[in-house]
């Protein structure tokens, strides 16, 4: 690439450089050839110096782009993302382990609330057809304690 660069601009400083030859040996002052061959070396090593620092410059900048663009390249790749079907598989079964038992304990609790709530409902059935039994016995006449007997009754189940 740095060829491409320097051989335009060395043909364009060699044209310059003849042009100034020429126009300093159309000038009416007594320089000699050695004069004018030496100026023109001067203004050919001037301008070849000017030609590679150009050249370095533009060289310097084709670089920090490049490392620029492979640097962004880089960061702005995306992250691979890896799926293992058999980690999924366990995991969703653990999860499914852990609610089963939670719900097992659960239902074992409601369970038991509901054991409870049928004992007391027994042994207050029992109480009450006791109290029946003995309310029924103790009074003489049979209309007036049939009567009693269901007003007793429904206050008890509606305690």
């Amino acid at each position: 690439m740095t060829l491409s660069i320097r051989s335009p601009l060395l043909r364009r400083v060699a044209v310059v450089a003849i042009v100034f030859g020429g126009l300093a040996a159309c000038q009416k002052n007594d320089a000699s050839a050695g004069q004018v061959a030496g100026k023109l070396d001067d203004a050919a090593q001037a301008a070849g110096q000017k030609l590679d620092q150009a050249a370095s410059y533009v060289g310097q900048q084709v670089d920090a782009t490049k490392a620029a663009t492979q640097q962004n390249l880089e960061s702005a790749s995306a992250p691979s993302i890896k799926i293992d079907p058999a980690a999924l598989a366990s995991t969703a079964q653990a999860n499914l382990q852990g609610a089963a038992s939670a719900t097992n304990a659960q239902l074992g609790k409601a369970a038991a609330l509901t054991g409870q709530g049928l004992e007391t409902a027994g042994r207050k059935l029992q109480e009450w057809s006791a109290q029946s039994s003995a309310s029924s016995s103790a009074s003489g006449s049979a209309s007036s304690s049939a009567s009693s007997d269901s007003s007793d009754a429904q206050k008890q189940m509606d305690k």
